[in-house]
């Protein structure tokens, strides 16, 4: 058991603990994606329709938007939100879940960037599109948006942007 959580304070780890660790890497990057998308939505730029269950659930009144300024407003601010949990998440993963190395430090983060800003295009196009084609509720939307950026980014830096 000592061997085992000895590789949760290191980068030298085996296959599943570097899962587990690059999972709760992505729990805290998500957290921190959630926490400032949700934050932007209700205090900056409006993206919750009344009735969202968020609204529901944090008690607070909502205004009637159109479906197309809320899939607008939701899409600013998950990039917003993106760009900053994404910067959180190279971190973490750079001095806990990854080697890094298999690239220069520039070259490094212009590809984490870049394969996170593809996931990201993909799942804020396809919330958008549940949102205005479908009428879907932003969190709903935003929840299949969040499981395509996961699962696309943890492929891609696995196997293209870090050692092992």
């Amino acid at each position: 058991m000592k061997a085992i959580l000895r590789q949760f304070k290191g980068q030298n780890h085996g296959h599943l603990v570097q899962f587990v660790k690059y999972a709760l890497a992505g729990g805290v990057a998500t957290a921190v994606h959630i926490s400032i998308f949700y934050f932007l939505s209700i205090i900056v730029l409006p993206a919750l329709e009344a009735g969202d269950p968020v609204g529901g659930i944090l008690n607070i009144p909502l205004p009637d938007l159109a479906e197309g300024v809320r899939a607008r407003n939701a899409t600013i601010n998950n990039l917003a939100a993106f760009m900053i949990s994404n910067f959180v998440v190279y971190q973490i993963n750079i001095h806990w879940v990854f080697e890094a190395g298999r690239h220069n430090r520039w070259v490094e983060l212009g590809m984490f960037y870049l394969v996170a800003g593809a996931s990201v295009i993909i799942g804020t196009g396809l919330m958008a599109f549940l949102i205005a084609s479908r009428g879907l509720s932003t969190t709903v939307a935003f929840g299949a948006n969040v499981f395509v950026a996961l699962a696309m980014n943890y492929a891609a830096r696995k196997f293209f942007i870090f050692k092992g």
